[in-house]
């Protein structure tokens, strides 16, 4: 026990000294169990994880939906996104702010990263907001929390890598991401809202777009949503599995992007980011599984499950503890590296409590979109002050923080209502 403490404190502080997190794991991890099995041993693991972890047939799904997604977002859909939102609700107070959320949500769909959606949809919507009139602490902020969707509207890399990580149904994870990431839709929405009620000046109003010029926004994201469509219900209909729809989703990325005549250029841009991102996502997973093998070899997380069980805590307060740990986390560490860092603690102490480990994959990575607009170190924030250098980041800090109170509702919401989550993978698996 007393090693796998000193293994993560000293996993902790190679990454706040920026070490790669797949280099500090990797590292703590041999050296912790070469000290207690010795070098032929931890070499002959480190070569076993490495083949095991990068050899399974469910990681393919990886980097297809990487591909699916860099495809998407390279053939201009993110502008055709906004625009369809704009022309619904823009002409609301506050509707361009709730036009972004929309978008972002929909483009999350097709994306699966967080960032990703920042960037993309930060560079599409803050200048028009802008040329509304709208307040940078608003347009940044709801940029900030719509990028977030794109770690729980499936398709998401974080599900896929959790649920590998815990052997956990992919298709389950992305069914149960739908209901709360509708919710948050309109918890962001609400905190747009509430923005305007409070201040009506940071957001004024627009021109309505008539049917006419409504339609024509919808005539330009039909592809998008058919194929959005058509990988997710594939899964959930049962005619394929994720790494099957990873495989459809990207080859119908390819056809609408070869569609809009992407050139050549911009198509082998893609795919050296599609290599590098993949690259990187099978680093992180190897060094957490080498990491892994290291605390299971101490046995820690069983000396915890028991302290845990003999608390007399009741499981309900043992979840409130965890989520605060991950709060506390969310601050400091970015939501990749919480998951790899804590996995191997706390899922199974989540799992002898008896919660279901599709509910409790969506609360973690509820509890990380979280993290990613937390002061201080919530990398959405960091990541949009490179979009607007301009814009102080106390600003940005300042409007974002009616959408964290946004998340903090419905994690409880969560908690007090498993259903939220479980109830459509029951409905199309069970």
């Amino acid at each position: 026990m007393v090693l796998a403490l000193i293994g993560f404190a000293v996993a902790f502080a190679l990454i706040f000294a920026r070490v790669p997190i797949a280099i500090a794991l990797g590292v703590v991890g041999f050296t912790g169990f070469a000290g207690f099995n010795g070098l032929a041993p931890a070499l002959s693991m480190v070569g076993l994880t490495t083949t095991t972890s990068t050899m399974s047939y469910h990681l393919a799904v990886v980097p297809l939906f990487v591909l699916m997604g860099n495809l998407v977002a390279g053939t201009g859909i993110s502008m055709d996104l906004y625009r369809a939102a704009q022309a619904f609700l823009g002409h609301r107070r506050g509707g361009l702010a709730i036009a972004t959320i929309a978008s972002c949500g929909g483009f999350a769909a097709v994306c699966g990263s967080s960032v990703a959606t920042v960037v993309t949809m930060g560079k599409v919507s803050i200048p028009s907001m802008r040329s509304h009139g709208y307040a940078d602490s608003l347009s940044t902020a709801t940029v900030a929390a719509g990028g977030t969707l794109g770690i729980l509207i499936p398709p998401s890399i974080l599900m896929v890598i959790y649920g590998i990580t815990t052997e956990t149904h992919i298709g389950k994870l992305f069914a149960a991401g739908i209901l709360p990431g509708l919710v948050g839709i309109v918890g962001y929405s609400l905190a747009v809202r509430w923005a305007v009620f409070r201040n009506p000046a940071v957001a004024p109003s627009s021109e309505r777009t008539d049917w006419t010029g409504r339609l024509q926004a919808v005539r330009r994201v039909w592809a998008v949503a058919l194929l959005f469509a058509l990988v997710l219900g594939g899964i959930y209909g049962g005619l394929f599995t994720a790494t099957e729809a990873g495989g459809i989703g990207a080859s119908g990325a390819l056809v609408l992007a070869l569609a809009r005549r992407i050139d050549l250029k911009a198509f082998y841009a893609i795919l050296e980011d599609t290599v590098a991102t993949t690259a990187l996502l099978f680093a992180l997973i190897i060094g957490a599984s080498i990491f892994t093998e290291f605390i299971n070899y101490t046995g820690a997380h069983k000396v915890i499950l028991h302290l845990v069980l003999d608390s007399g805590l009741s499981p309900l307060a043992v979840m409130f503890v965890i989520i605060g740990i991950y709060v506390v986390l969310g601050c400091v560490l970015d939501s990749l590296a919480m998951m790899l860092l804590t996995l191997p603690m706390f899922f199974p102490i989540v799992s002898g409590l008896g919660y279901d480990p599709v509910w409790f994959g969506i609360l973690m990575v509820m509890l990380m979109e979280l993290g990613l607009i937390t002061p201080p170190i919530g990398i959405n924030l960091f990541v949009l002050k490179t979009i607007v250098p301009e814009v102080p980041l106390a600003v940005i800090i300042r409007g974002v923080i009616p959408f964290v109170v946004s998340d903090l509702g419905r994690i409880g919401l969560l908690m007090a209502v498993p259903g939220l989550a479980l109830w459509l993978p029951k409905l199309l698996f069970d």
